[in-house]
């Protein structure tokens, strides 16, 4: 087993019901582990926030998700790798010489840059943007959420 990265919306599946979560929760119990980027942290308390926001989640619900998140990466069930100077070399370097019709957002860039430097080949997501990004980075984009 090894350990899987995954974007934040991969990682909020893990804590709700929507569409895919079962396939993205089968996926994390054949991993070791799971990382993500450390602002993904700052992505997760977002999605809660939009969540509460659309009446998607109750306040209560929200905060159970919010600590299940917390118990796991005190018992390091998952890993919010740092953003470092060379994460963002990365970063500035593939944008640089990215194709100027390339279409991504900086959160996404700062995944992907995050996830191949820290030695990872794959990145899971169901973002169609982030997945075909990933090619920029030398990482294969994964997604196993059926299409609708």
């Amino acid at each position: 087993m090894k350990t899987l990265y995954f974007d934040s919306n991969y990682v909020f599946r893990l804590y709700s019901s929507e569409p895919g979560a079962a396939e993205v929760q089968a996926l994390a119990d054949r991993a070791a582990s799971l990382a993500t980027a450390w602002h993904g942290r700052a992505e997760l308390a977002s999605i809660l926030l939009r969540k509460r926001r659309e009446a998607a989640l109750s306040d209560i619900a929200a905060e159970e998700i919010r600590l299940q998140i917390r118990d796991d990466l005190d018992l390091g069930a998952i890993e919010f790798l740092p953003l470092s100077e060379s994460v963002m070399a990365r970063l500035e370097s593939v944008l640089a010489t990215a194709p100027a019709a390339t279409n991504l957002r900086a959160a996404d860039a700062l995944h992907l840059a995050c996830a191949a430097e820290h030695g990872f080949t794959e990145v899971h997501s169901n973002d169609r943007l982030f997945l075909a990004a990933a090619l920029l980075f030398g990482l294969t984009g994964v997604n196993v959420i059926p299409s609708p």
